[in-house]
């Protein structure tokens, strides 16, 4: 229940055993089992098991966040000529759409189905004014599971008046599984971008597209996470206590899905390919993950213990024109469709 209103879960499941459960609160990934090379299934995504620590020490683990992922600098932007204040809750800055975000709100689920395809439809009207955006927005978030191992979340909105809108997913990956003792580190990771966007000490980014090569910042040949998480050489890093930076995929969005990141676990042999149709991907290393949530399972989620990989517009796109618009107005419908996609490594 949240406050006093039931708050349902539904899970997805294909025909190999794969499943997926979405809560409504948040429109949030709760759970995510998927077998290793030998048909051992494990849930591979970080979570609890009752609804109370999403209200009471909200993570953004698996939630949809908006109306505008990532930070907002100062908690201001103008639109047309007029500024709009949003609530500060990281800092100086806006994180997630504020401290009443999407992850917060009880979406009403409006279809659940397991023809053609096993999928789960949510919707959420924000008011105008909600959280300090203006308009009324009206989104939609489609999680489809199919047989092949695809999770795909589709996000789309429309508004009345003109607003900004940046939607994703804050999912946390461990693929040996949410409760394995050995945290995520020693996940081999991809990422096909050739600069990432530096950050302040607010992890707001200074506007630089800078190269990766030569820097712990290029993944475009996979790497062990754990080889350059703590590398204190490098000033950007140590703003971060580890990664917490976007990468720059592409320019602009494309129509269609194309890869963003690749992570696999070598000793099971899961892989999670993350594709999407947003030009960057955020990847955040689980560095303040401090032992005090507890998981599905009933261990403490410590520093390192997931990551979270989030395709998405530039932060701060807001107040970065170089960062491209995060614009909608009333005659065009925002479109976001990410996929998680599973499967095996080949060796």
């Amino acid at each position: 229940m949240d406050r006093g209103r039931p708050v349902e879960a539904i899970t997805l499941v294909n025909c190999h055993g794969m499943s997926a459960t979405v809560l409504a609160y948040g429109a949030t990934l709760q759970s995510v089992r998927v077998p290793d090379r030998h048909g051992v299934f494990a849930d591979v995504t970080l979570g609890h098991a009752e609804l109370a620590p999403y209200v009471e020490q909200p993570q953004f683990f698996g939630s949809s966040v908006g109306r505008v992922a990532n930070r907002i600098a100062g908690g201001r932007f103008a639109l047309d000529g007029q500024e709009f204040l949003v609530p500060v809750n990281d800092g100086p800055n806006a994180l997630h759409g504020g401290p009443c975000g999407f992850d917060k709100a009880l979406w009403t689920v409006v279809e659940a189905t397991a023809d053609p395809a096993p999928r789960v439809v949510l919707t959420h009207i924000s008011p105008d004014g909600d959280q300090g955006f203006p308009g009324t927005l009206q989104v939609t978030a489609t999680y489809t599971l199919s047989d092949d191992g695809d999770l795909a979340i589709e996000y789309r909105a429309r508004t009345d008046r003109p607003t900004l809108v940046n939607l994703t997913n804050h999912a946390y990956w461990n693929l040996a599984g949410e409760s394995a003792p050995g945290g995520a580190m020693d996940h081999v990771l991809t990422i096909p971008a050739e600069h990432f966007l530096p950050t302040d000490a607010g992890a707001i980014p200074t506007g630089e597209f800078a190269p990766v090569e030569g820097t712990p910042f290029d993944f475009r040949t996979p790497a062990v996470i754990s080889a350059r998480v703590r590398d204190g050489a490098d000033a950007q890093i140590r703003i971060g206590r580890g990664y917490d930076h976007n990468w720059v995929v592409a320019a602009e969005r494309s129509e269609a899905p194309r890869l963003v990141a690749r992570l696999e676990h070598p000793l099971s042999g899961r892989v999670l390919e993350v594709l999407s149709t947003e030009p960057g991907v955020q990847f955040y290393s689980g560095n303040f993950l401090d032992g005090s949530s507890i998981g599905k399972a009933g261990q403490c989620y410590r520093m390192g213990d997931g990551i979270a990989l989030e395709p998405q517009m530039f932060p701060d796109a807001a107040n970065q024109p170089g960062f491209g618009s995060i614009r909608l107005d009333p005659d065009q419908e925002y479109r976001h469709t990410l996929i998680f996609r599973f499967n095996i490594a080949s060796n």
